[in-house]
């Protein structure tokens, strides 16, 4: 493994908390894909961590409640033949869903008011614009 995974800031995914597994792939494979265990599955205790600050483990909690099993967040790779790169990836993936669990909410939109100058040149052409297709409109008969 490439080491320490940044979640953001100095946080980083604590190795001695990843829990892996490693089964048969059903995706690509070679010669002896029915004897390598190239899938892997990476599991957190999302519940139990200190790693991470109080604040975003509840935000984390809450966002990824629907993932959880007991507190665990699970991942599965099984794009890659190796069984190394598919450890990347799954390590990868769980830190960059924890980022976005944890992520600060966004600030609350401030509703802006349209200013009047705008809004009276917006009735002005619109008032223009009618009396034009009302000039063009002439009662003649032609025919």
């Amino acid at each position: 493994m490439s080491g320490p995974y940044p979640i953001r800031g100095s946080v980083s995914l604590p190795e001695a908390e990843l829990q892996w597994r490693f089964s048969r792939s059903s995706g690509p494979g070679g010669q002896h894909v029915n004897t390598s265990d190239s899938q892997v599955e990476l599991r957190f205790d999302l519940a139990a961590t200190d790693a991470l600050p109080e604040v975003w483990k509840t935000r984390a909690l809450e966002r990824l409640a629907s993932r959880l099993v007991g507190g665990v967040v699970t991942v599965r790779a099984s794009e890659h033949r190796s069984q190394w790169r598919n450890r990347e990836t799954a390590a990868v993936r769980l830190a960059a869903l924890l980022a976005e669990a944890t992520a600060p909410p966004p600030k609350p939109r401030r509703p802006t008011k349209i200013p009047r100058g705008i809004n009276e040149r917006r009735l002005r052409e619109k008032k223009q614009r009618s009396e034009t297709k009302r000039s063009r409109r002439g009662g003649g008969d032609w025919g």
